[in-house]
């Protein structure tokens, strides 16, 4: 049964990613995943507030694909990792409501295939960037290949341990070629977990999300949550910086994500382009025409 107890809201911080930002002493064990860090302690009231960012956020969207039409080469990447159950899917749902589809491009990471085993690891990563312009959402991604790969022994601890400067090389390589980072982490407690696990096997239209293999991971926590630590605290940089969503309460995880996606597009302060015509000479001639 859902757990009846109330939020504790804390203060809003000026800036909702700051608050979430991963620090070199980040620790899952002293993680609350139910706590109420910022913004409204009602769901309601929260769902809200996701709503009204529509408005804005598409307004920026707009923005950053004209940028592109002018040679810009921004594109923001959101990044979502978690457990199983942790809420990815819902996460891009929340995204969808704000954020224009015809802008945004998903892409989801499972096991890879033959082929793209017979490749370098990012590989298949880098064929799913997303173009100037638009907004990109990675359900999973590279981080697989120091989380999963790390805890299941799928390759010798020398060639996992290199990737984690692999990876912070390759994505420097991708902020300066315009791609925003916003990497996320969706924290969730092994209560809520189990909860959502056993609602899936309970309802017959949800069954289809279980895998027997999540009960194997769900015996692995404790490895889990040493190789996020290590992922997030020896990638979380400047360029790439980490950010771990308490996600219990899926009305707060969208709140708090929502807001970084407005926060990060504002900051970005996309421009559109000046016109490389003579604006009043062509409003003459369509008048004329």
């Amino acid at each position: 049964m859902p757990r009846k107890d109330k939020a504790k809201k804390k203060p809003a911080a000026a800036s909702v990613r700051e608050l979430l930002r991963v620090g070199p002493d980040f620790d899952p064990a002293a993680m609350d995943a139910r706590r109420v860090l910022a913004g409204p302690a009602d769901k309601a009231q929260a769902l809200a507030q996701v709503g009204a960012l529509a408005g804005e956020v598409t307004a920026l969207q707009e923005r950053l694909y004209a940028e592109s039409k002018g040679g810009g080469k921004r594109r923001l990447l959101v990044v979502l990792q978690g457990m199983d159950t942790s809420g990815k899917g819902g996460a891009i749902k929340a995204l969808d409501r704000i954020v224009e589809p015809l802008g945004m491009r998903v892409a989801q990471f499972g096991a890879p295939t033959k082929a793209e085993l017979k490749k370098h690891y990012l590989w298949r990563i880098e064929q799913k960037l997303p173009p100037p312009g638009t907004i990109g959402i990675f359900d999973r991604s590279h981080y697989e290949d120091v989380l999963v790969v790390r805890v299941r022994n799928l390759v010798p601890p020398e060639e996992w341990e290199k990737r984690y400067d692999e990876i912070n090389a390759w994505e420097k390589k991708w902020s300066d070629d315009g791609v925003v980072f916003l990497k996320c982490m969706l924290f969730i407690s092994p209560a809520e977990q189990k909860e959502r696990l056993l609602a899936r096997l309970a309802e017959p239209d949800k069954r289809w999300k279980y895998r027997p293999g999540d009960v194997d991971d769900r015996l692995l926590w404790n490895d889990f949550m040493t190789a996020y630590q290590a992922a997030l605290t020896r990638c979380s940089t400047d360029y790439a910086p980490w950010y771990v969503i308490p996600s219990d309460r899926k009305w707060h995880r969208d709140w708090l994500l929502t807001h970084m996606v407005a926060e990060t597009l504002r900051e970005m302060n996309p421009q559109f382009p000046s016109p490389d015509y003579d604006v009043a000479a062509e409003t003459k001639r369509v008048m004329a025409s």
